[in-house]
């Protein structure tokens, strides 16, 4: 399959088990897959190509992982990004506190990425409205305080997923219109440098990243490949195509490789 370029980078960012990776298959493959589910280590990439009127936008999604211990490398994914996920549980109030810090960093770094607020896992409310610990109305004020789009989810049941990402691309669309009408610069050309040599430059500004990689599991896979010695090379035998909603797309805006970098368990 060749490649095709890539009109919106997403990235999904979020404390581990908030449910990144089940928003992901829900909306691109209209599934749930139950557990027992693991950490996602790296990022996952997949693209959906979509309508918004009379337009065709090809969204790429990059599903990251939610440990702490790999902070510095979700930075390399959610650079250049034009929307973040941000994600959090409605049953754990400590996954808000942490969706808080990543909007600080896209704020503090990627300051025109739009932010859209996600809490997860509404299903479970409907079955005991006691679980909820992340109040409503708090979230909304925040999310109006930082100008964000907020949404309550159900990776489950489907509940407002489907909403969540054509909203992501009906923003971008609007966006586009308003930058052509005043002249700015937009579309979907390739920016920035491919991953590799995004690592790559990371690494040699940000030691502490150096040292967070150096942890990373070997063996784990033919794509678990953002472990610094001995596993960058891996990184070049990343297929040139893959099978992904409908189309193949790159791993940064407008790319057009890419499957999976860093290794991709189940959920996360």
């Amino acid at each position: 399959m060749s490649g095709q370029r890539v009109d919106v980078k997403v990235v999904m960012l979020g404390k581990e088990y908030v449910g990144k990776t089940s928003l992901v298959e829900r909306y691109v493959h209209d599934r749930f897959l139950v557990g027992p589910y693991q950490n996602t280590i790296g990022a996952a990439f997949v693209a959906k190509v979509m309508c918004v009127g009379d337009r065709t936008v090809t969204l790429g999604i990059w599903d990251t992982a939610g440990s702490e211990r790999y902070e510095a490398m979700s930075r390399i994914y959610y650079r250049g990004a034009k929307a973040a996920i941000v994600c959090y549980d409605l049953t754990d109030s400590s996954s808000f506190e942490r969706a808080k810090f990543w909007v600080k960093e896209l704020r503090s770094l990627e300051e025109g990425c739009q932010i859209y607020l996600c809490g997860t896992k509404s299903d479970l409310l409907e079955e005991d409205r006691r679980r909820r610990r992340v109040d409503f109305h708090d979230v909304q004020d925040y999310a109006d305080n930082i100008k964000a789009q907020l949404f309550e989810t159900s990776s489950k049941t489907g509940q407002s997923v489907d909403e969540l990402f054509q909203k992501v691309a009906e923003d971008y669309v609007s966006v586009a219109a308003f930058q052509v009408m005043t002249g700015q610069r937009c579309g979907s050309e390739p920016e920035g440098k491919p991953l590799l040599l995004q690592l790559l430059s990371s690494l040699s500004h940000d030691s502490s990243g150096l040292g967070e990689l150096n942890e990373f599991p070997r063996g784990a896979g033919p794509n678990s490949c953002l472990g610094w010695r001995g596993q960058v090379s891996e990184l070049l035998q990343v297929p040139m195509a893959a099978e992904v909603a409908p189309a193949c797309a790159g791993p940064w805006n407008g790319g057009s490789v890419g499957q999976t970098v860093g290794m991709k368990r189940d959920k996360g």
